[in-house]
Parts: C-alpha cells; structure tokens; sequence
C-alpha cells in the first residue's frame, strides 16, 4: 500500500523532522533550566519565579510587533533565524558554566532573550505552514506535528531526569542548542517557494497593522471566542503548571524519580489524542471536538487535587489525570490552531495569530502569578481546585457562540481580506 496524505509530502515532512527534534531538547531545557537554578546556582524561591516570568513576559511585550513582521516578511527565515538565536543564547550556559562563570542573572537574560525568539517563530510557524500545505490538509499536518511532539515529550521527561544525573543541567541543556541547529537546517532545505508578502505600500504604519489584526480577531465571533476560550484555558493551566511540582515534591512527597515516568504518561495520552484528533473531527464535527476536549481536560486536572491516601491510590489517581488530561488537551489544541489557520487568509495570518499569543502569553502571565500568590496564601491543594474549576468554565466560551455549531471549518474568511484593502 502506497504512502498517503502528507506523508508524500517531502517539504512538509523536513519540516516536521525538525520541529520533532526541537521540541524533544526544549523539554530538556524545561527540566534543565530551573534544575541548575536550584541545584548549581542555589536559587531561592523568588527567582525560580522571576525566571520563570521571563519565559513569559516577551510574549506581551513583542508578540504584536512580532505579527506585523510575519505579515510583512517572507516566514521562513524568520524561522531559521530564530533557531539560530535561540541555539547560541543556550549554548552559552553550559559555556559558562564549564568556566566557572554562570550566574542566575544570565539565565534570566537567556531565558528573556530566547522566549522573544520564541514569540517570532511561534507567530512565523503557525502562518508558514497554510502556505506549505493545503487547507483540506491542515488538520492532518497539525495532528502529525502534535502526535511527534507527544513522542518527543514522552521521550524528553523521560531521559530528562537521565542527562541531567549523567551530563550535568548545564550540558544537558547544549543537547536542546544543537536541536535548534537541526530544526534551523531543516527549514532551509525546504524547497517550496514561499509566497511573497504583503505589498510594501501596506507596510509603512506598524500600529495600524497591528490594530488591524486586534480588530479582524475580536471583530468574527468565532475568533473572538476561539482565543477567549484559549486564554482562559491557558490562565488556569499556568496555575496548575506554577505549584504542580511543589504539590507533588512536598505535600504528596512523592520521590524525583517518579515524576519523570508519570509526566511521560501524559505524552503518551497527547501521542493517542493527536492519532485520534483527525478522525474524532471528522466524525464529531469541530465544535464538539473542541469543547469535549476543554471538559474532559478540565475534569482529569480535578484528579489532581483529589489525590490522597496510600501511595497506590496517589499513583493511580495522579496517572489517570496524565492520561486522560493531556490526550484531550490535545484534541482541543490541534483543532484551535487548525480553525484559525483554516479561516484566515494567508495575508492576515501572523497578525491575527499574533493577537491571539498575546491573548494567551497574557493569560499565561497572570496564572502564574495568581497561581504563585493563591499556593502562597490558601495552599498548594486549594490552588489546584480553583485552577481545575476555572479550567472547566473556558468551555462557556465556545458554548454561547457559533463555535459550538461548527461541524467542518469554515471556508476561507475573505471579509478580513477586503477591510484591509478598504483601509478599514
């Protein structure tokens, strides 16, 4: 039986080769990161906190910028440029370190710097691939991007805990800089001519063209609810993420060698969920996808909290919570990102994925401080009950809206199109 769909496509598949290496050493660096902050570094509390605000603050600062430049240039080197970027900055912590001279204050200049370079390739990468792939194909592509990810992240915690024992953080984090290298190359031997941007007598006002592209968002109800949706998803996620750790080392007091196999867990289930995503969309239709994956995501977080009792149980319940949680998550996720791309033209693209970022980097910013104050004063278990209810409630978004009765995505949205040649 002969290869069908995308795998017969050779540009799309470089593309996807890449990525699933980069995102295999970003979770090493995720793991890598605050372990050489705490361990080699002795940092305190508070600047596990201000390291992890500067994974997140440039999302704010520069993702609106970041979208009038994807509408202006050409997506794919911006792409190679940004994984460059980010391979040097990381490649300079284990140099470093090797020299006696690493310092908390250059991890946060690094992790400042490659989440700005972070902002550019997210905005850049979800608006390139409608102009590799076609529309009709564009859920396919998501899935399979989403499903080698999963892989990668079931491999990344994994070995994560490994490399960091074996190579030391710092080193192990070199692993992520050359992951950079290869996605970098990846994207540059793609052979299918971009598109050219925008003609250049669109180009002479920034704040207009990102005005723009707030307006085109909230304007379509769809949009409006579909980042509504996922800023409020990401709010009560992060405040998950921000005391999850702490919940499991302290109050359940669980060893460090467990939680690499439990987080694999949840890759697997993402792994299943991106398998199953295309053909639960089709049978489904997309708004039932997308809000059965928001509930089941939020009920699964709820297991969290409820964990207590003998270690069986704790195990059982946590476990539960990764593998059903995260699979629909993915679901979720996969069909978000593939309704706006389909509905957006290609022009219009890094400014209206760039408003809906700073919608979530927003989100993500306040979750962990809401999350960070709420462990500090109510406790780690309360926390996490406020996170997981606020989760289920970013479903109301997608309920009282078109959303809901979108069985197929809607076809391509020429009104943007037209505003913005209209100078609206």
């Amino acid at each position: 039986m002969g290869l069908k769909g995308l795998w017969r496509h050779p540009d799309f598949l470089k593309l996807w080769a890449g990525q699933t290496i980069s995102v295999f050493g970003s979770l090493i660096t995720t793991f890598a990161l605050p372990v050489t902050a705490i361990l080699l570094l002795k940092a305190t509390p508070l600047q596990i906190m201000l390291l992890s605000a500067a994974e997140y603050a440039p999302g704010l600062l520069v993702s609106f910028f970041a979208g009038a430049w994807v509408d202006r240039l050409r997506r794919r080197p911006i792409l190679i440029a940004a994984d460059l970027g980010r391979a040097a900055l990381l490649g300079s912590i284990p140099a470093a370190a090797l020299l006696g001279a690493l310092h908390i204050e250059q991890l946060y200049i690094v992790a400042l710097l490659v989440s700005v370079l972070a902002v550019f390739f997210d905005v850049a990468y979800l608006s390139y691939l409608p102009t590799l792939v076609r529309r009709e194909e564009l859920l396919e592509g998501n899935s399979k991007l989403q499903a080698s990810a999963s892989v990668a992240e079931v491999a990344g915690f994994g070995l994560s805990g490994v490399l960091v024992q074996a190579l030391t953080a710092p080193v192990a984090i070199l692993i992520d800089a050359v992951s950079f290298v290869v996605s970098a190359c990846s994207v540059a031997i793609i052979r299918r001519a971009e598109p050219a941007p925008a003609p250049s007598e669109e180009q002479h006002n920034a704040w207009r063209e990102i005005g723009q592209g707030v307006k085109l968002l909230l304007g379509n109800p769809i949009l409006r609810a579909s980042a509504g949706a996922s800023g409020t998803f990401n709010l009560f996620r992060n405040m998950v993420g921000v005391v999850i750790m702490l919940f499991f080392l302290r109050e359940l007091n669980l060893p460090p060698v467990i939680l690499g196999p439990l987080f694999a867990l949840g890759g697997i289930s993402a792994f299943l969920g991106a398998l199953l995503a295309e053909r639960l969309t089709r049978r489904w239709g997309v708004g039932r996808s997308l809000l059965s994956g928001l509930l089941l995501s939020g009920l699964a977080t709820l297991l969290i909290p409820l964990a207590a009792g003998p270690l069986l149980v704790v195990l059982g319940l946590l476990a539960a919570s990764q593998l059903f949680g995260d699979g629909a998550a993915t679901i979720y996720e996969i069909n978000q990102t593939s309704l706006i791309q389909a509905m957006v033209p290609d022009r219009v693209q890094g400014r209206i994925n760039a408003s809906k970022r700073f919608i979530e980097w927003a989100a993500m910013l306040l979750g962990l401080l809401v999350g960070g104050l709420l462990g500090q004063t109510i406790g780690l278990r309360p926390t996490l009950f406020v996170a997981a209810s606020g989760w289920l409630l970013s479903g109301l978004w997608l309920l009282f809206s078109p959303v809901r009765r979108l069985h197929d995505y809607p076809a391509l949205e020429e009104e943007p199109e037209a505003a913005l040649a209209l100078g609206e």
